[in-house]
Parts: C-alpha cells; sequence; structure tokens
C-alpha cells in the first residue's frame, strides 16, 4: 500500500512533507522550514512524528527543529553535511540501505546546490524528495557544487519512472517557466506546461509536486541534450556539461 503524502507550505514559499503509513502509524517528516504549519497537520491528523528527514543544511530546511516535538523520531540527514546539520540520530550517504515508514529508501547524493544535498528516493510509493536538487522546472542554484557536479546529480534520477512524484522544495515554478521558454521556446510540452502553471498559480493552487515525466519533457536541467535548446543557445557543437553551464548561469541572471 503506498504511503500518504501531505504537502505543507512553509516559510514564503517553501514546502515540507509529511509521509504517513496507514498500517502502522510511522509519520515521517521531509525537512523543517518552520514548526507551526507542520505540527498543525500533525494534530489535525492525530500522527506522531517517528522519523525527521533532512536534505540538507540551509536555514529555511532546518530553523523548525527546535520547536517540533522530537522526542519519538530519528534524526536523519547525510553524513557528508552533519558537521552543519542539527544533531542526527543517523548519518546517511549513499547506497546505504535505510526503512522509513515500512518502506526501504533510497538515498541520492545530489551534491552541487549544496555540497552533502542528498534526495530521499520512495520506490514503492513512487516519490522522490528532492528539495534543492531538482525542482519543478528547475534546479538550486549552485552555491557550493560544480555544474558538472550538479548535472551528474541530475542524471541520478533517470531510471525512475516517468510517474514519479518530484516533491521539490520551493514554489517556484512560474518564474522557472517564465525562464525555461527562453531557453527551450519550441519545446511544445513546455509551453502547454507554462498555461498549466499559470492557471494553478492564478487559481491559488500549488504546482508541486510535480512528476519526473512532466520534467524530463520540460525542465531544461534534465535536457542539456536537447537540439532545440543547443540551438536557442547558439551553440549546437557543446558537451552537455556546457549546456547545462550556461543554462544554469543564464537562469541565475534572470
Amino acid at each position: 500500500m503506498p504511503l500518504e503524502i501531505v504537502t505543507i507550505p512553509c516559510l514564503q514559499d517553501n514546502y515540507a512533507y509529511l509521509i504517513h503509513n496507514n498500517e502502522s502509524g510511522e509519520t515521517a517528516l521531509v525537512d523543517i522550514p518552520e514548526a507551526e504549519p507542520i505540527q498543525s497537520v500533525l494534530d489535525r491528523k492525530g500522527w506522531t512524528l517517528t522519523d525527521i528527514l533532512i536534505t540538507h543544511h540551509h536555514w529555511d530546511h532546518i530553523d523548525g527543529l527546535e520547536q517540533l516535538d522530537t522526542s519519538t523520531a530519528r534524526i536523519i540527514g547525510a553524513k557528508a553535511d552533519a558537521h552543519r546539520l542539527p544533531d542526527l540520530t543517523v548519518a546517511v550517504s549513499e547506497g546505504d540501505e535505510l526503512t522509513v515508514c515500512g518502506e526501504k529508501i533510497g538515498i541520492l547524493d545530489v551534491s552541487g546546490h549544496t555540497i552533502g544535498h542528498i534526495a530521499f528516493y520512495f520506490p514503492r510509493t513512487g516519490a522522490v524528495f528532492t528539495a534543492d536538487s531538482l525542482m519543478a522546472l528547475g534546479c538550486g542554484r549552485l552555491f557550493e557544487g560544480t555544474p558538472a557536479m550538479m548535472l551528474a546529480s541530475m542524471e541520478k534520477f533517470a531510471g525512475m519512472p516517468d510517474s514519479t512524484l518530484v516533491c521539490s522544495g520551493h514554489e517556484y515554478t512560474a518564474h522557472n517557466a517564465r525562464f525555461a521558454v527562453t531557453v527551450d521556446p519550441k519545446n511544445p510540452a513546455l509551453l502547454q506546461r507554462v498555461t498549466e502553471v499559470n492557471e494553478a498559480v492564478n487559481a491559488g493552487l500549488p504546482t508541486v509536486p510535480s512528476t519526473l515525466g512532466q520534467e524530463r519533457a520540460t525542465n531544461p536541467f534534465l535536457r542539456s541534450h536537447s537540439q532545440g535548446i543547443r540551438e536557442a543557445l547558439g551553440k549546437p557543437d557543446a558537451s552537455d556539461v556546457e549546456i547545462f553551464a550556461e543554462v544554469r548561469e543564464l537562469r541565475n541572471n534572470f
């Protein structure tokens, strides 16, 4: 039975996620931008945290931890980032085996936005929690990593099914969409998605989670191989890393 996922808006544009096993009663939380909206959902549902999954050390992903009751929860984060994270119960690296809410999950090192950023993949449920690595129509700014590093991180999502939910960390999709059409203007799937994103935003609806199939078809940071993007950039013979770096630099200044 797939796990239940609740998307929780936090701060100005962050998202946290609750993951719940209805049979066992276990509940996991992915990132803690602020405590109050998360606690409100826990209280309304009658759920108790058993795991807290931290993707990376930036303040808007961990600041609510001290205000939550964590007495019943394992706190799980990257071994490589442990020196910048709250005290961890379990420190993990890519390839480690871990069971959360009764499901065996995958740990992905998706460094680039930061060094030591991780994503959590729930294959049976069909969801990956990517925070500020792969995002809806975008990827995180490269504060610490290189374009080659982030491209390698993006490629780690390649083997997942198109139906996989991409549970990313921010509501940046509308701005990402406006940028994406500047580098991939002839992509019909992207043009259709821009319309859908604008309709959702105008209706006050979240655009996250997306699906991996949507991202593969429309997200320029998963499409460094695209001839259309190469033509738009005037770099038909550039390497995938060169295209990725150019797109990221253009997005930085958009």
